[in-house]
């Protein structure tokens, strides 16, 4: 592959570009319950103008457009106060989920410089629950993660043993509003009291919960409190991209106030060229989805917010009561909102996940831990409320088409597995990816086998695995 010598036409680029998404699953007819969060077509052509409008605009530097600051403050304002903050609290719009929560430890990290200088080795307390992003940035910036029990019957944060787990290396402890794998919220009041006994942070992951929960609490509902209303709560996160209906990537970081926020910003004057100061991550980026998450807001406003977020709970307690009716399968844990997942105790889900998949539905595989069984995740957003009786009738049938199907040959598991523990090299984990049918540059078309083996394998190796196959497949 090289650089075309001549250029293409708009027409063929676009041709092209179509013809490489003919594989790509079809988010837009409804049957993916993961990853894409889309509004009706009028908010969403709204979102998509306003990005457009600002996509060549660069926010590192807001004396040049001052607009994007004025963008970024209404967005942070008007969710801050959403979420029950005062006029201190202070934020700023970043790329992601991962984003937010790496800034939230990055600034909890220089906090404890600042205050604890004598912690050589910072350490932060939360649940297995917790969002991978945690560990990602326990691993970016040498924060150690001290990873407690969650109670197996309602996947709540298990304070007893944070408690426990506190040292005097600790600065951080995490919270919950939903954990996205069960869409369960953690003891978020006794979490941040903790925090408050012994003069720690306390960061809230709202990202999937933070404005769909608000909205939810005005109609009606009882949803625990989780936000800036509890004392203790320091700082916490909430995308804009997955319930706000916004374009990705677009999250909030918020503080309780700029004093806190301070440590999570970087500037130099080190070197020969310009003054470099980043509120966040990255130094150059599109203000697109500061754009597009200023104009959803305004477009839905609270009345569009509402509806939508009571068409989206209504087909969410149909789809968890329709799947707790189907023989075999139930629902994990009390879900807070419109995420959950579902196990059963007499078929193999990863098979289960691979025949909706055949039949055009998209459910997310997750794995068993020591404390709950392999699963089936769902994100139920606006774009695909209407499919859930459709769903229902085609789980029923995938359910009935596994149980009649032979399982996976528990030994062929078991020999890969012990394989893999007598040499952990790369040449065996290479024959291992072979096995299971991780070929290097090419994507699995079944994933039941493989999520066997990962589930079955420790963690530490099914890592391994994986990214030794994404480090070959690009």
């Amino acid at each position: 592959m090289t650089i075309p010598p001549i250029g293409m036409t708009p027409d063929e680029i676009m041709a092209t570009l179509r013809r490489f998404k003919a594989h790509d699953m079809d988010w837009q007819s409804g049957r993916v319950f993961a990853y894409i969060y889309q509004p009706h077509e009028t908010a969403a052509a709204v979102v998509r103008d306003a990005y457009m409008l600002y996509l060549a605009e660069n926010c590192l530097d807001p004396t040049i457009f001052p607009s994007i600051a004025q963008l970024e403050r209404d967005v942070v304002r008007m969710i801050a106060g959403l979420l029950q903050g005062d006029e201190q609290v202070a934020g700023n719009v970043t790329g992601g989920g991962t984003e937010s929560i790496l800034l939230a430890v990055k600034a909890a990290r220089d906090w404890a410089r600042a205050h604890r200088p004598h912690i050589a080795q910072p350490e932060m307390v939360l649940s297995r629950t917790a969002h991978a992003a945690f560990h990602k940035a326990a691993h970016y910036f040498g924060v150690k993660p001290v990873v407690v029990a969650f109670d197996p019957a309602t996947f709540e944060a298990d304070v007893a043993a944070m408690r426990a787990a506190i040292t005097d290396n600790t600065i951080l402890l995490v919270a919950s509003a939903p954990c996205y794998s069960q869409g369960v919220i953690d003891p978020v009041p006794a979490i941040a009291s903790l925090a408050q006994e012994y003069g720690l942070l306390c960061h809230v992951d709202a990202c999937v919960g933070g404005i769909y929960l608000s909205f939810l609490r005005k109609l009606g509902y009882a949803v625990p409190p989780f936000d800036f209303s509890i004392p203790g709560v320091t700082s916490l996160s909430v995308d804009m991209h997955k319930y706000g209906y916004s374009a990705k990537g677009a999250s909030l970081i918020l503080y309780r106030d700029r004093a806190l926020r301070r440590y999570q910003m970087f500037a130099s004057t080190d070197t020969t060229g310009y003054t470099l100061i980043n509120p966040t991550v990255l130094s150059s980026r599109s203000a697109g989805p500061i754009a597009g998450a200023w104009a959803i807001l305004h477009h839905l406003g609270e009345a569009g917010y509402r509806e939508i977020v009571a068409t989206v709970q209504a087909a969410t307690e149909r789809l968890i009561a329709g799947i707790n009716a189907i023989d075999g399968l139930f629902v994990l844990g009390q879900p807070a909102m419109s995420m959950f997942s579902f196990a059963s105790n007499n078929i193999n889900v990863f098979h289960l996940a691979d025949a909706l998949r055949r039949r055009g539905w998209y459910l997310q595989p997750q794995f068993s831990t020591p404390l709950s069984p392999r699963n089936l995740h769902v994100s139920v957003t606006y774009g695909v409320a209407h499919n859930v009786e459709a769903l229902l009738a085609d789980l029923a049938a995938c359910v009935e088409e596994v149980r009649q199907a032979p399982p996976t040959d528990p030994t062929l598991i078991q020999t890969l597995v012990s394989a893999i523990a007598r040499d952990p090299s790369p040449a065996t984990i290479m024959e291992l990816m072979a096995a299971i049918g991780l070929r290097p540059g090419a994507l699995p078309q079944e994933m039941a086998l493989i999520n066997d083996v990962l589930d079955a394998l420790p963690d530490a190796v099914a890592n391994e695995i994986v990214i030794d196959f994404f480090n070959n497949l690009y």
